[in-house]
């Protein structure tokens, strides 16, 4: 199963450095059936963009939670065995993200993980207006939400993993 990782160029590096990602359990994204039933127009392409999308979302968390990481957002595509992941057998009423919301059981091991995704340097900035701007979209603030939306407005550019290690801070 493909499944998207949310992440920032700092855990990158220590992704790279261990040549695995964990410890486990880890949050990730993925084709889930709740996020089918939600989105039941979309086809296979569409339906993994979504995921990969709420990854991207979700590397705003991570890059709030680390002032020091540079504001880019991160996301890893990795191949896990179907058995290594679970997640929320319910109807498709969970909201948001959650739709997606995958747990990984293992550590992921570097040869399991098939690309990176990153934002430009042109992204830093409104990376980085939607990172401060998360705690109030939170509370509900809607020029807040709009901001944190303008973060999507950035394609996160693909790259293969040999050429991830040029990435790094």
């Amino acid at each position: 199963m493909r499944v998207y990782l949310p992440s920032t160029l700092t855990l990158l590096a220590a992704v790279h450095t261990a040549r695995e990602a964990g410890p486990a359990p880890l949050a990730g994204h993925a084709v889930t059936p709740a996020l089918r039933e939600w989105y039941a127009e979309g086809d296979q392409e569409e339906l993994e963009y979504a995921a990969l999308t709420a990854a991207a979302r979700a590397s705003l968390r991570l890059l709030a939670a680390d002032p020091s990481a540079p504001r880019r957002r991160v996301v890893l595509a990795a191949e896990i065995p179907d058995q290594a992941v679970s997640w929320a057998r319910g109807d498709a009423s969970i909201d948001g993200d959650d739709r997606s919301l995958v747990e990984i059981t293992a550590p992921v091991p570097w040869k399991r993980i098939a690309s990176g995704h990153v934002d430009d340097t042109g992204a830093i900035a409104d990376v980085t207006a939607a990172v401060e701007a998360l705690s109030a979209a939170d509370a509900g603030d809607d020029d807040a939400l709009f901001t944190v939306d303008g973060a999507e407005g950035h394609e996160l550019l693909w790259y293969a993993t040999q050429e991830l290690p040029d990435l790094l801070p």
